[in-house]
C-alpha cells in the first residue's frame, strides 16, 4: 500500500473510532440527513478556497469535505451496505466507463467533445436532470420554466411595483426567510429542495 492508501486507511480508522461505542457523542449521533447542511457548507467553502487560490486553505477545506464523504460512507458501512472501498471502486469504474477516449478506442479531441460524450453516457445510464444543484439555483430554474405564471404564498404579498433597489430587498427577504426557518427549526436549503421535488415529482 502506497502513501496515499495508508493515509486514507488511517483516516478511515479514525472515523470508525469516532463513530464507535467509545467514540464522540456528536459523531455517533449524526445521520445522513443531519449531515447534509454540513456537506453543503463544506462544498461551498472548498469553492471559496479554490477561488482564493491559497494552497494551504485548499488543503484544509478539501480535508473538511473529505470528512463528510468518510462519515457518510461509515454510516453505510455500519448498516452493512457499503464502505469507503466500495465508494472508491464505484467511482473508478464510472471514470473508466465515461472516458472511453482515454481507456478505450473512442476519440475526443476537445473539452466540448468530452463533455458531450459524458452527458450522452449519463443519459444512457438513466441519469438525467435532477435537483443536484444548490436549491436556490434550482428554484430560479423552476420559476423560469413557468414563464410569466407567478407563484404566490399566503405569508407574502408582493408590492404593486418593484422597489427602488430590488436586489437589496430580495436579499432582505431571503434573510428574513432564513430567520423564520431558524425559529421553526428548519434547514432552509433542505426545505426548498424538498418542496421543489414535490412540485416536480
Amino acid at each position: 500500500m502506497g502513501r496515499i492508501g495508508e493515509a486514507v486507511e488511517a483516516l478511515a480508522r479514525v472515523i470508525a473510532r469516532l463513530r464507535g461505542p467509545d467514540g464522540c457523542p456528536w459523531d455517533r449521533a449524526q445521520t445522513h440527513a443531519s449531515l447534509v447542511p454540513y456537506l453543503l457548507e463544506e462544498a461551498y467553502e472548498v469553492a471559496a478556497a479554490l477561488e482564493e487560490g491559497s494552497s494551504d486553505r485548499i488543503k484544509d477545506e478539501l480535508g473538511d469535505l473529505l470528512l463528510q464523504v468518510l462519515l457518510h460512507a461509515q454510516i453505510e458501512a455500519e448498516a452493512g451496505q457499503f464502505d469507503l472501498a466500495d465508494v472508491a471502486n464505484s467511482l473508478r469504474e464510472k471514470l473508466v466507463h465515461r472516458h472511453p477516449h482515454v481507456f478505450g478506442e473512442a476519440k475526443a479531441d476537445t473539452p466540448a467533445e468530452v463533455r458531450e460524450r459524458w452527458e450522452e453516457l449519463k443519459r444512457r445510464e438513466g441519469k438525467g436532470r435532477d435537483l443536484a444543484r444548490p436549491a436556490l439555483l434550482a428554484a430560479r430554474k423552476y420559476v423560469e420554466s413557468r414563464g410569466e405564471r407567478p407563484i404566490g404564498h399566503p405569508y407574502l404579498t408582493p408590492p404593486a411595483r418593484p422597489p427602488d433597489d430590488p436586489q437589496r430587498e430580495v436579499g432582505r427577504l431571503l434573510l428574513a426567510v432564513c430567520s423564520l426557518a431558524h425559529a421553526w427549526g428548519v434547514e432552509p436549503e433542505l426545505a426548498l429542495r424538498r418542496h421543489l421535488q414535490e412540485l416536480e415529482g
